[in-house]
């Protein structure tokens, strides 16, 4: 009689069954994870989901149409490539649901990343590459300790600065230009 081997557990099915303390994403065939955001990256995510969400997301006041997701887990190839944005939106003519279970398979119109000193390489270059590699036409950056918001906008395969912005300015920036942000409400010591 032979003994059977257990399977090797996926690196999604690990991504899974990581605690609710860490966020879990797989790039490039690795499991990355970190804990939840501190309190200036939580609070600088929620205003600006909130903000563009409350215009883009039912159209309250703006323009409407789109989705606004706060953590989506993002499923560029399906469970090998599975990426987390803080905030991620699809234009509903793009993804006309919401998908009923935490696979968000249709690539993003928009993501921001909220960058912290811990996250800030992996934002900033790995997830960055990934984003382009697979067509996000916009990136938004924030820095809520530096106070510091950069757009860029994905022309021929590449990232472009789009605007940068600091402290209290007002933004009205691709793809949510029709609407103005005030910078200052993202940052905690305002």
């Amino acid at each position: 009689m032979s003994a059977t081997r257990p399977l090797p557990i996926s690196l999604y099915d690990q991504l899974i069954a990581l605690p609710e303390a860490l966020v879990g994403e797989i790039i490039g065939g690795e499991l990355h994870t970190q804990p939840r955001p501190a309190g200036p990256h939580a609070s600088a995510s929620s205003v600006l989901g909130m903000n563009i969400g409350f215009a883009f997301h039912r159209g309250r006041g703006g323009p409407g149409g789109w989705w606004i997701i706060d953590e989506p887990e993002i499923h560029f190839v399906r469970d090998t490539e599975v990426l987390v944005p803080d905030i991620a939106g699809w234009r509903r003519e793009r993804m006309p649901k919401i998908p009923q279970d935490q696979r968000f398979e249709v690539v993003p119109d928009w993501v921001c990343e909220v960058v912290s000193p811990t996250t800030q390489k992996k934002d900033r270059v790995i997830k960055r590459a990934v984003y382009a590699q697979h067509d996000v036409p916009h990136l938004w950056l924030v820095d809520p300790l530096a106070r510091i918001l950069e757009t860029y906008l994905l022309e021929g395969g590449r990232w472009t600065v789009a605007g940068l912005y600091k402290d209290d300015d007002a933004v009205s920036a691709a793809p949510f230009d029709q609407i103005t942000l005030a910078l200052n409400d993202l940052w905690t010591e305002a």
